[in-house]
């Protein structure tokens, strides 16, 4: 870290801006508080009662979405690949339009009344498979959560100016905290709530800055810039280079499951008043997984050109040799923002970003230890646990994946770039979910067998780590990677529900399941 330490040389982060991120925090953490009043069981702890209305839907779909985590892998995206990045934003988009339009997997799963995914699995193919389901999507979905801290730290440790690991550690742990105290108390309600509070702020800062850079550096230069730097493979994502045919392949196939197999998203349609209202949600968040990405994009590839333009700055994120460490492009937006932004409007940016990282992490907290309490515990009791008792267990769960972020934030050597990794630790849920859910939902003949050969296989996606493979010595790309795992899940599902499939009396059950 004494590398990435010494470049934070400027920052414009005054007294202000201080007040600005120390008001929101205040009225966010209170915000959340004071909706605990709304909560009375564990369907409106988890899933906010299913009387989530259009506009908050499309809202908190967003926010939850947009995380700060979010804005750095796309800015480091945008450092390196330049323009040829946004083929990732219009891909994620379609799919979530199509989804929206169709109501793929996401409109079944709201008939069926389910809080989360693993329910499903009950319903189809027995409490076994439910078991195992839930045990995959939150290991999953844990460790895809483990670098959050780490990305935001760069961002804060950047912008605000602090240089010491003591500052950065208490900075995280005290945002971690008042996350965790709303939304342990509160549960989607609060989630719900400070989600669309943190869109508003979040919206104003990405516009604000956005405008800012735009106005600074003029369209033209950016282009040009790129060009002359990255040749045609800064434009076209289908070059050999840094994606590459298959690169885009493997986004659209992380484009489609990111919106309708990803728990968090699902989340939102469990809590939806009406199968109307997740078509709207769906149909309109698509905008928001657009804007997502493209204004982070953009804000990396000012970065890029700022970079070019410091003499003491350039030889570290653009070495001679081309090796620079994943951490160290991380902190290219950050540090170019910190010296653009004047005074007032860094803050406004800094709460913004605040704002977006909070609404992601009460959603993540809540949905994996949601997961967690109905799929794996509550099964495992036979399914007796009150609501009152689900509900504390929920509560612990949630802190213990807290502290679970704050030593894995810290301790995870990144090797790779920061989407690769979130990219990669989500197919070890969702390559064995997209099987189990589309054939499950599409297909009668899908079997038990077939259900758990299909979630086995998402093991294989750890491969894509870069420890892995260094322990291993054969590195291979991570769209490899990826397409394999899911197209061998899709085969297992498809070969384990034909070899072996439910007797009778189960496939009745499932025709008369609702």
């Amino acid at each position: 870290m004494d590398q990435l330490e010494h470049l934070v040389v400027r920052t414009n982060f005054a007294l202000t801006d201080w007040a600005i991120v120390v008001v929101f925090l205040v009225v966010s953490t209170a915000l959340g508080l004071w909706a605990q009043r709304y909560m009375r069981n564990m369907v409106d702890y988890a899933v906010a009662g299913r009387a989530v209305k259009p506009y908050l839907g499309i809202a908190t779909i967003i926010a939850s979405e947009m995380g700060l985590v979010t804005v750095m892998y796309s800015a480091q995206k945008g450092f390196t690949g330049g323009f040829a990045a946004f083929h990732m934003a219009f891909v994620s988009a379609l799919a979530c339009l199509i989804v929206g339009l169709t109501g793929f997997v996401v409109v079944p799963l709201r008939k069926r009344g389910v809080m989360t995914i693993p329910e499903f699995y009950e319903q189809r193919f027995g409490p076994r498979v439910r078991l195992i389901g839930g045990i995959v999507l939150a290991f999953s979905g844990i460790l895809n959560m483990g670098m959050f801290l780490k990305a935001d730290s760069l961002f804060i440790t950047s912008v605000m100016g602090m240089t010491s690991q003591l500052q950065l550690k208490m900075a995280m742990t005290l945002m971690l905290g008042l996350v965790l105290l709303y939304t342990v108390l509160g549960g989607m309600v609060s989630v719900l709530v400070t989600d669309y509070m943190q869109f508003v702020v979040m919206s104003i800062g990405l516009v604000a800055t956005s405008a800012f850079l735009m106005l600074k550096y003029p369209w033209t230069g950016l282009l040009q810039t790129v060009q002359d730097m990255k040749g045609d493979a800064g434009f076209n994502p289908l070059l050999p280079g840094e994606y590459g045919p298959l690169y885009v392949l493997w986004q659209m196939f992380l484009g489609l499951i990111g919106c309708c197999i990803w728990q968090t998203s699902v989340m939102r349609a469990s809590s939806a008043e009406s199968t109307r209202v997740v078509k709207i949600t769906f149909s309109w968040g698509s905008l928001g997984f657009l804007i997502r990405f493209m204004v982070p994009y953009l804000w990396g590839i000012v970065a890029f050109v700022y970079i070019l333009q410091r003499p003491d700055l350039k030889p570290v994120f653009m070495p001679a040799d081309g090796q620079v460490a994943s951490e160290v492009t991380l902190r290219a937006m950050p540090i170019a923002l910190s010296s653009l932004m004047p005074v007032g409007a860094i803050g406004l940016l800094t709460a913004g970003m605040l704002a977006a990282a909070m609404s992601t992490y009460n959603t993540y907290l809540h949905c994996w230890s949601t997961v967690l309490t109905q799929d794996v515990a509550n099964p495992l009791f036979g399914g007796t646990l009150t609501s009152r008792q689900r509900i504390a267990l929920t509560r612990v769960i949630m802190v213990c994946i807290g502290g679970f972020l704050l030593v894995w934030g810290l301790w995870y050597p990144l090797g790779e770039q920061l989407w690769d990794y979130m990219a990669v630790t989500g197919l070890i849920y969702f390559a064995g979910a997209f099987a189990v859910l589309t054939l499950g939902l599409y297909w009668k003949g899908a079997s038990r067998v077939g259900a758990v050969a299909a979630f086995m296989c998402g093991f294989l996606a750890i491969y894509g780590l870069a420890p892995v493979q260094k322990l291993v010595g054969f590195p291979v790309r991570s769209e490899y990677v990826g397409l394999a795992t899911a197209a061998a899940a899709l085969l297992a599902m498809y070969l384990g529900s034909a070899l072996f499939p439910d007797p009778p009396t189960a496939a009745a059950r499932q025709e008369e399941s609702p």
